[in-house]
């Protein structure tokens, strides 16, 4: 096994440190216990983190191979070449090989020499796991791992194995940006993927049709790869902004688009974002939930030359969507508009740079509260899809009276209420 691992070039990376490495020196020196305590340990936490069961030395293997970000998977990800030089490429003579030993170590018996150690491992060849809560396990990169493991120990030999690694390659991409749905920025700027995500869709929001609508038709020109604009949804507050975001990125996740959110004390790091993500083959929305500035927060500056007017160009596959009750961003004074009280010599500049920022957004759409009428048709759609059995004329005189103690009409005041009722069918 260790003579294995010694002879892969590319993806010898892939496993360094690995439980897979462990478990060499372990087979090398089979008497010292205490590696195998540690490599049992590693493998059982990465199939609870990610909800694998059976073959869970497998799906170990099968894990850390599709999160290698080496130059061939990363120029495979791309579809950098064309198809009559991938069979002549070196660099695919030498993954061949590397998949050649993959799949050895993927079919390793662990035999009796091994005495209790090697009884130990074929354990973790048929494993009978715990049943988990899909809110406890890692659900997105969980799904890919599960499904290269099937896809890999049905491969009859080498060249199927590497066959299926290039298709999943190409159907996913690899590592955590082709495996996970959204992220957020580390305080160095690095991208932390989101464990769990809201599962909703666009058709998820009862109302604002021609809104979803201009959201839906940006989105998707941009995932084709065509010219697409930032966005930014501005109105009243529990109108659904953030939610048609989340709906979009669940809808078209799966034609490569990514999110990332952004927070705007981290706005000194959107450069170093943008170089992480312009050469990969996805389509990021950089999200930016609840955007707004005091007169003397400067963060914006940042934004602004990022969206139009710094040297460095944002990439093609970078777009930005906003949220925010106010349509113009950052706050104003009438201070701003006089000189009479502010000393401000040239007041209108100050007014139009506080106003240029929203400005640079291609689309901005309004999410105004909705009428009586329409919260009533939200109340009465929430209930169907929680399940609430009342009746409508009742349930409305309720919605009603909550509407007035929280906040007034709003597709969030409509959830709230809903959610007490179901609790109070509970108790």
């Amino acid at each position: 096994m260790k003579k294995l691992l010694d002879q892969m070039i590319l993806y010898r990376r892939a496993l360094k440190g690995s439980a897979i490495e462990k478990l060499g020196n372990y087979m090398e020196n089979p008497g010292d216990l205490s590696v195998l305590s540690d490599v049992v340990y590693e493998i059982l936490s990465y199939a609870t983190e990610y909800g694998l069961e059976e073959d869970l030395y497998f799906g170990y293997l099968a894990g850390h191979l599709i999160m290698d970000e080496n130059p061939f998977s990363l120029q495979w990800e791309r579809r950098a070449w064309e198809a009559d030089v991938i069979a002549s490429a070196d660099s695919v003579s030498i993954v061949k090989e590397d998949m050649k030993r993959f799949y050895e170590l993927a079919h390793i018996s662990f035999s009796d020499a091994l005495g209790e150690g090697g009884e130990i491992l074929s354990r973790l060849r048929h494993y009978r796991s715990i049943p988990k809560k899909e809110s406890n396990i890692q659900k997105n990169v969980g799904q890919r791992i599960r499904e290269i493991t099937d896809w890999l120990s049905n491969a009859r030999n080498e060249d199927e194995f590497f066959q299926a690694v290039l298709s999943f390659y190409e159907k996913y991409g690899v590592g955590n940006l082709g495996l996970n749905r959204a992220f957020h920025l580390s305080e160095e700027g690095e991208m932390i993927p989101i464990v769990h995500t809201a599962n909703v869709g666009l058709d998820h929001i009862v109302g604002y049709e021609s809104q979803k609508k201009e959201l839906r038709e940006n989105t998707e020109a941009f995932v084709k790869g065509a010219q697409a604009n930032n966005c930014l949804l501005y109105g009243d507050a529990g109108t659904g902004k953030s939610t048609c975001i989340k709906g979009i990125l669940n809808d078209y996740y799966k034609d490569g688009l990514r999110l990332v959110e952004v927070y705007k004390h981290q706005f000194k790091n959107l450069p170093n974002l943008l170089k992480q993500v312009k050469n990969r083959n996805y389509r990021f929305v950089i999200y930016m939930d609840d955007l707004s500035f005091e007169d003397f927060e400067i963060e914006y500056k940042y934004l602004k030359a990022v969206i139009e007017g710094g040297m460095e160009v944002k990439p093609d596959n970078v777009v930005i969507y906003a949220t925010s009750n106010r349509r113009n961003l950052i706050k104003e004074n009438w201070n701003d508009r006089t000189d009479a009280t502010s000393g401000e010599v040239h007041p209108t500049d100050t007014m139009q740079e506080k106003q240029s920022l929203a400005a640079r957004f291609g689309i901005v759409i309004p999410f105004m509260r909705p009428s009586k009428k329409e919260y009533a048709q939200i109340v009465l759609s929430l209930a169907r899809e929680y399940g609430l059995q009342q009746e409508e004329s009742e349930l409305l005189k309720k919605a009603d009276l909550w509407s007035v103690r929280n906040g007034g009409y709003s597709g969030r005041t409509a959830e709230h209420f809903i959610i007490d009722q179901l609790q109070r069918e509970d108790g």
